[in-house]
Order: structure tokens, then sequence, then C-alpha cells
């Protein structure tokens, strides 16, 4: 009899016809942290080297989060939101991003596997939700890095002094959109894929030198704003009939500008892809992650704060703030524009390397699990890189950059990132109160939806209803509610697991902070964004249905379908014991 569901057409028709009982028994069906760290990771063959440490990780989430985005978000955030209170913005979206973190870090430290985000969430809610959110966040990555190939293509015309429209060839034949082939963009991803696929500790030091160059250049940009700046500006628009002071549109505007620099922040979670390459999880994990995110924080509202101080607040260019302060100036200061491109071609490259590392090791640990196929799993037995995944995304990201314009790409991302965020704060409230087969998993599922859906009912108040005493009292009521049901859950439901080195602290105010914050920022998205998530989630449902569902369950069998169901979370060491005894 053959296994496979797709050795011929006819057994691929035969397992077709078996998918509602395969859906039932695959998509809920969890893994434990111990087969994540051992068969699972024995798939991909070689293992990858560890060679990480602490200082690597800070590296690389600076990397990851520092690209060219923050010398536009900020123009967006203050002109049109925030105003001179942008620095206020930064540090809420900093502490949005550090709780996220801290989540990210407990799995990480507990599980130092390369899946991030899909494997935290295969341990908890199962195969078909780590695949939705698995799927969108690879998309998500491919079309980022696509994007911000091709804005290195203009940020290193503006370093020089030439047009970008010079580099790329217009093909009029092809759609608007679509029509300007960006060569140098190109050979920039498949230059950066060579990098990684030869070496992730060669990768690391090449990120570090970058980092350090352009965090001379912001540093050096942050030095000419205060020198050059004005006090007064903190205060004083240029148009006095525009509204004044520090706070000019409100707190309103403060949280607006919040949610629009938050995608600065994205960059910190391929860190924790890098968890099975590092040395020392249980130290370095923790400092690496929460370290890059401080850093980047403080290093944000210094450049906000610079900004405001060199122009007020209404004079500020939107797309690009702080080049537009320089590029029109005529007492010898113009040259700085050129210095803002050089920096934030490095911010780029270090931005794309990092998130072609991440999004090849989440590939790797997606092939691990069979939900896409095995070839991708497989681990270069001479450089203990994910060979086949890095080339496979690199190629396809390339061929993106190749002809896609980069507004066209801009209104396809983030939302997956930061629904993967909010998914991954809801599971490691789930993990710590929820083990499977011995507890009643309900009071905690309820908690987590009533309490998003309070969050969701805060949001959509904040966004439609007209500024007023009614707006006030209904937000006031769904923060109390929200309040209530947390407290309650914090009273009534226990904990069934303690992290045996290192968990988030304050359980569950922390993780459900970052879930409520998570949804008001998915509620500033626009329209397009949703469609897009719309879009994809229905492409990963229909690649689930018609091909993951199946073969995974031609790896795992029937035998150990049972018992994958019936598994039990229990202390990963307690397991490997009685495995030995066996």
């Amino acid at each position: 009899m053959d296994s496979s569901s797709f050795s011929s057409l006819r057994a691929y028709l035969r397992a077709l016809s078996h998918t509602p009982t395969r859906l039932s028994q695959r998509a809920l069906s969890v893994s434990t942290s111990y087969d994540e760290m051992s068969q699972v990771r024995a798939r991909s063959g070689t293992t990858m080297r560890k060679t990480l440490r602490w200082y690597d990780l800070v590296s690389l989430g600076i990397g990851g989060m520092v690209g060219a985005g923050v010398f536009v978000t900020t123009g967006h955030a203050t002109r049109l939101y925030a105003g001179p209170a942008v620095l206020l913005s930064y540090a809420i979206a900093g502490l949005c991003a550090l709780l996220s973190a801290f989540c990210y870090t407990e799995f990480a430290v507990d599980m130092p596997v390369a899946g991030g985000a899909f494997s935290y969430l295969r341990v908890t809610f199962g195969e078909f939700a780590a695949f939705m959110t698995g799927a969108n966040l690879v998309v998500d990555y491919v079309l980022s890095n696509a994007a911000v190939a091709r804005g290195f293509t203009a940020y290193l015309g503006t370093a020089i002094g030439i047009s970008s429209a010079k580099w790329r060839l217009t093909v009029p034949s092809l759609p608007d959109g679509f029509n300007e082939v960006d060569v140098v963009a190109v050979a920039v991803v498949l230059l950066i894929t060579l990098v990684i696929c030869y070496s992730t500790r060669e990768s690391s030091m090449v990120n570090m030198i970058l980092t350090a160059l352009h965090i001379l250049f912001i540093a050096f940009v942050i030095m000419v704003g205060f020198w050059r700046g004005s006090w007064k500006n903190f205060t004083e628009p240029a148009n006095p009939e525009n509204p004044g002071g520090f706070f000019p549109h409100g707190a309103a505007g403060v949280f607006k500008g919040a949610a629009a620099v938050y995608l600065s922040y994205i960059g910190y979670d391929a860190v924790s892809t890098m968890a099975e390459e590092v040395k020392d999880p249980v130290r370095d994990i923790p400092v690496g992650v929460s370290g890059s995110v401080v850093i980047v924080t403080v290093l944000y509202c210094l450049m906000a704060a610079s900004m405001t101080k060199l122009l007020p607040y209404d004079m500020i260019d939107a797309e690009a703030p702080f080049s537009a302060a320089f590029s029109g100036k005529s007492d010898g200061w113009g040259w700085v524009s050129r210095v803002i491109g050089v920096g934030a071609s490095f911010g780029i490259l270090t931005s794309l390397l990092v998130a072609m590392l991440g999004q090849a090791r989440y590939m790797c640990v997606i092939g691990r699990s069979n939900v896409v196929p095995s070839w991708f799993a497989r681990v270069h037995p001479r450089t203990s890189t994910p060979v086949n995944a890095s080339a496979f995304l690199g190629i396809f990201t390339a061929a993106i950059a190749l002809f896609t314009d980069l507004n066209v790409l801009l209104n396809l991302v983030s939302i997956g990132t930061l629904f993967v965020f909010y998914m991954v704060a809801n599971a490691v409230i789930y993990r710590r109160y929820v083990a499977t087969g011995t507890s009643n998993p309900w009071p905690t599922l309820s908690f987590l939806c009533s309490f998003s859906f309070t969050a969701m009912m805060f949001t959509l108040i904040w966004k439609f209803v007209p500024t007023g005493g009614a707006k006030a009292g209904m937000l006031s009521v769904s923060g109390i509610i929200a309040i209530a049901i947390l407290q309650l859950f914090h009273c009534m439901v226990p904990q069934v697991r303690k992290p045996e080195f290192w968990g988030v602290p304050f359980m569950p105010w922390i993780p459900s902070i970052s879930i409520f914050l998570n949804v008001f920022l998915l509620g500033s998205l626009d329209g397009p964004s949703y469609v897009r998530f719309a879009f994809f989630s229905a492409v990963a449902v229909l690649f689930y249905v018609f091909y993951s569902v199946h073969a995974s369950f031609d790896a795992q069998g029937d035998a150990s379908l049972t018992a994958k169901n019936a598994e039990i979370h229990v202390d990963s060491k307690g397991i490997e014991d009685q495995s030995f005894k066996v």
C-alpha cells in the first residue's frame, strides 16, 4: 500500500476525499517543545551551528529595526499627527514593541529553535493557526524586502547625487507600477542571499560593521539637528494659524503618531528566529531581544527630538524630513542631505540582511513541519545554514524587486506582522494557563476572546466616533471593562506552568496590554492592508487544504496522529528522561 498522498493522481484524489477527516485530526494538533527541539529539528539533517552571542543579537536587532523607514515615518507622524510630541509617540511605540518582545523572549528561551512565531503557535494553538500566521509572515517578509531593496536604489542615488530614474529601465509595454526594472535592487538582494547562504557568523559580522556605520551617521544627524536647531520649534509653528504648543493635536495625535511609527520597530522578531544558533539562549536571548528594542527606542526619540528642534513641525517634509531639511539650504549645509542618503543606504542593507536571515529560518522550520515541501528544511552540511530556503526566497524577492514599484509593495505589508505579534501574545498566556489534556482550556480561551473583543470595541470607538463627551465616556467604559475582565481572569484562573529559565513578568498583565495595543494598532491600518491580508489568507487556506494537511498527515502517520493529539505539555527534560528509561 502506497503511503504517500502525492504518489499518483489516484492517490491524491483519494486523499482529497478524506480532507474533512484529516482537517479534524491535523488542524488543531499541537507539537511539544521537546518535539520541536529534537525530532522536528532533526528533519533538517545537519544542525545549525551555535555561533551567536548576546552582542550579535543586539546588533542584529538594531540592524533589523533601524532601516530607512525611520527617515520617512518620523516626518509623516510629526507633520500629520503628533507635532513636536512625536518623541512621545516613539516612546509609546517602543513600549508596545518591548511588551511584544517579552512574549517572544519567553518562547525563544524555553524553545530555542529557528521557527520563531510559527513554532510558538504550533505548540499552543496547533498546526493550522501556525501555518496561517507563518504563511502571512513569510509573504510580508518577501514583499517588504523587495520594497526595501528598491528603496536602496533611491537612497543610493541621493547619496551620490544621481536620480534613481537613471538607474532604472522603463518598459512601456508593462502596466504602471510594474514597468520600471530595477537591476540594482536585484543585485543587492542576490548579493545578500549569497552572504546569508555562506555563513550565519559572517552574516552577523557584516551586519555589525554596517550597523556601526549606520549608527555613526544617525549620531551625526542627531548632533547636527541639536546644534543647528532652536528650542522654540518645540512649541511654535511656522504658520501662526496652525495649532501650537508641544501637543498641537492633543493626546489623540500622539497615539495616532505612535501607530504610524510603530512599523519602524518591526524587525526584532527576526532575532527570535536566530535562537537555534545562539550559544547560551537563557542569557543571550533576553539581553539581545529586549536590549535592541530599548537602544532603538532611545535612538528614535533622539532623532525625533533633533528634527523637531531643527524645524517647526508644520515645515517638516512628510516624505523625507531629514534630507529635505538640508537639501534647500544655501548656507553650505546642503551636503548633509547626501550624508543622510549614505546613512539610510547602510540602514537599508542591515535591515535587508536581518530580514532575509529571518525569512529563510521561518521557511526552514515550516518545511520541517511538512506543511510545505521538506526540501525547504534542509541545512547544508558545510555552511550549517538553510541554503534551500535562503536561495529560493532570495530569488523570489529579487524577482519581485525587479519590476514592482515601491508604493505598490508598501500597500501590501505590515498587517501580517502585527497580526503575528497579536497571536504570540495570546499564545504566551494560553501556554501559561493551559496544559493540554489536564486542564480546561475554555476559561482561558473565553478570556482571550472577550478581551480581544473589548479591545476591538475600544479601537472602533476611537476611530469612528466623533470627538466629544460621548466618545470619552464610551472609551472609559471600554477601558474599565477590559481591566475588569483581565483582573477577573487573573484572580480566578491559576497558572499551570511556570517557565524554567525566563518568563514574562506580571503575567497576565504585560501580554494582555500587548494584545490590546496590537489590536489598537491593527485598527489604524488602511483598507488595502486588510484586502491584502484577506487575499493571502484565502490563498494560504487553499494551500493548506489541498496540500499541507495531506503532506502533514503522511509525515505523521495514523499512529502518531493519535499520540500527537493526546500529548500533554510537560517539562521537556522530564520527557527526555522517560525516553531514556524506555
